[in-house]
């Protein structure tokens, strides 16, 4: 071997060894011990493959803290997609908890209860009730962290948008248990919707509803969670973006959305491009799409949501 390969590996190892043995993001439990609702009192075990989580044992969020000179006083609940089936925490949750990052934004990743989890009694509350929980410890935080408590949103893409767009439509809070923390808002400050499932009608996204509701969903509840037809005047602000030759969920989704927003009075931004399917990312194959991200930080910026430059 090379004296230059000898210096190199020796100079480059120890930076890849600290790589690879970075510590794990801060986990933030949402439920002290016996006190989580909606609960069996089963001991389930984690599962988990290739970065998708099958099933949550303890539910809570992964921190991402921006540093206090970055810090641009807002947060942001980012709620995994998976079609209520899976939790693609790492693809559509770390990945986009370090983009908000680089924005100021401090995020945190959702790892919330499936509605299929054995140990549960109802399960469309289940999710909703740890994404609740979790927007009330985020502003329980909020002054210790210096965040506004009234800028926190919530961020999700596909299922996981219909998780953040039931929080922004339903006010009804599942989430006591009577604790100090009871005392904190449900209701998002803003919401940012990619590729979402909206609608539980015509045009849903038939796996994500019978993973939610169960196979035997009549129309009554279907329509209760077809968040379009929820939208008020105290929904808040929501950026959405979709992608028109999405065949997986379909783009009049987030156009319904938009339009409920329109005649309810709430402040929003649709963003429509033709091509990147069910697959809008960070990076993505279409140039075009690929503006959604500064679409999304520009308006956010707009509507006050972060501290001017």
């Amino acid at each position: 071997m090379s004296q230059l390969r000898i210096k190199f590996l020796l100079f480059f190892l120890p930076g890849l060894c600290l790589f690879f043995n970075a510590p794990a993001q801060e986990f933030i439990p949402l439920w002290p011990e016996g006190k989580m609702p909606n609960s069996k009192g089963l001991t389930l075990e984690h599962k988990e493959e290739r970065q998708r989580i099958t099933q949550v044992k303890t539910p809570g969020m992964y921190a991402f803290w921006t540093s206090n000179e970055d810090n641009k006083g807002s947060a942001v609940l980012i709620c995994p997609p998976g079609g209520y089936q899976k939790l693609t925490y790492h693809l559509a949750g770390f990945q986009w908890a370090k983009w908000f990052n680089t924005m100021g934004v401090n995020a945190f990743v959702l790892i919330y209860r499936l509605p299929n989890s054995p140990d549960l009694i109802e399960r469309e509350k289940g999710p909703i009730q740890d994404a609740q929980r979790a927007l009330k410890i985020i502003r329980n935080m909020a002054s210790v962290r210096n965040i506004d408590p009234g800028k926190v949103g919530i961020v999700g893409a596909s299922a996981g948008g219909h998780l953040a767009s039931t929080l922004g439509t339903h006010f009804e809070d599942f989430s006591l248990i009577g604790d100090s923390i009871d005392r904190y808002s449900v209701r998002p400050d803003f919401m940012v919707l990619i590729s979402a499932v909206i609608n539980m009608g015509d045009f849903a996204h038939e796996g994500s509803v019978q993973a939610f509701l169960g196979a035997d969903a009549g129309k009554e509840k279907r329509d209760y969670y077809s968040n379009e037809k929820q939208v008020t005047e105290q929904t808040p602000p929501t950026f959405l973006v979709h992608a028109r030759n999405d065949n997986t969920v379909l783009v009049q989704n987030s156009i319904q959305f938009y339009n409920a927003m329109l005649e309810k009075g709430v402040d929003g931004s649709l963003h429509i491009f033709p091509y990147g399917r069910h697959s809008i990312s960070l990076k993505n194959e279409s140039a075009m799409l690929n503006y959604w991200t500064s679409l999304c930080e520009n308006w956010l910026y707009e509507m006050g949501l972060l501290k001017q430059k």
